[in-house]
């Protein structure tokens, strides 16, 4: 469980990273970082307590962090 945890944060935080050097978001690098985070984390644990999945938990943790880049837009603020 723990490995998948670390797992989880790192790949999200890679995602985070090229979601913002690829021009995909314009929140920062930091802010990408964290926001895929939080999406992976958030769906991490749901996949704990109710079973909802995409297979295996790379692949959650790359599908939580994009859903989670394109569910919060920072970039619209002024």
């Amino acid at each position: 469980m723990f490995p998948t945890l670390i797992g989880t944060v790192v790949i999200a935080g890679i995602v985070g990273y090229l979601a913002e050097k690829t021009g995909f978001t314009h929140n920062g690098i930091l802010q990408s970082i964290i926001i895929c985070v939080g999406g992976a984390f958030v769906f991490y644990f749901v996949t704990l307590m109710f079973g909802i999945s995409f297979g295996r938990p790379g692949i959650n943790a790359i599908v939580a962090a994009v859903g989670a880049l394109i569910i919060v837009p920072t970039h619209w603020r002024k």
